[in-house]
């Protein structure tokens, strides 16, 4: 009698242990952060700025402000193009990545490359983030006039086209933020640094400001 209670209480004890275990890996699970991967050019980097006011690092802390868990992965690159971007979308994804920021076409744009050059590197991305079940905010940008009313048209309207197609989360423009200053570069020289192309430390503050929501709802759609 003696043994068979304990060896029915030891049992018992086996299979309590086995559960605090099996809900503590869970809990564990379920508090890991949703990491998102920022690809991007100088502007996703942070160029001409220090760590910290830089576009995520900033975003990072606005998303914490939020009570969001996210890991958030600068892959910027200064310089780079779509091209450069698809060249290493694969290898810059980690086994943990949930989603995917696409913040490209700026320095296409500086070369005058064609959109339709433009247009097929962002979906090879959107096809490496689809195979990989990423989800997708792809931030848009938009053509100056002076490259003519086609060529605005065609670049201009690759991003939301390609994010309707892939059902990517589409924000208008990385510069969103800005036009609540002013549309010319006189409006924005406050906001800018001495080369008219990159935000200051202020002007990041506004781009996150607008784009944080759209981060946002990328997080919420990667924890589902």
């Amino acid at each position: 009698m003696f043994h068979s209670f304990t060896y029915g209480a030891s049992q018992m004890l086996s299979k309590t242990r086995v559960a605090v275990v099996c809900l503590c890996a869970a809990t564990a699970a379920q508090a890991e952060p949703v990491e998102v991967l920022a690809l991007g050019d100088s502007l996703t980097a942070g160029y001409g700025l220090i760590d910290e006011n830089g576009f995520v690092p900033k975003m990072r802390t606005w998303l914490e402000e939020q009570g969001l868990d996210v890991r958030l992965v600068n892959a910027g690159v200064s310089g780079d193009t779509t091209a450069g971007g698809l060249s290493r979308v694969a290898w810059s994804l980690n086994p943990s990545t949930d989603a995917l920021i696409v913040a490209l076409g700026g320095n296409d744009l500086l070369r005058g490359l064609d959109p339709a050059v433009s247009r097929e590197n962002l979906e090879g991305i959107l096809e490496v983030a689809q195979e990989n079940d990423l989800e997708v905010l792809v931030v848009g940008m938009e053509a100056p006039g002076n490259y003519g009313p086609d060529y605005k048209a065609a670049f201009d309207a690759m991003y939301p086209e390609l994010a309707e197609d892939y059902g990517a989360l589409y924000f208008p423009r990385f510069f969103e933020g800005l036009y609540s200053v002013g549309d010319t570069p006189a409006d924005l020289r406050s906001v800018m640094q001495m080369d008219g192309i990159h935000p200051n430390a202020e002007g990041v503050d506004l781009i996150v400001e607008a784009m944080g929501p759209a981060v946002a709802e990328l997080v919420a759609r990667a924890s589902d």
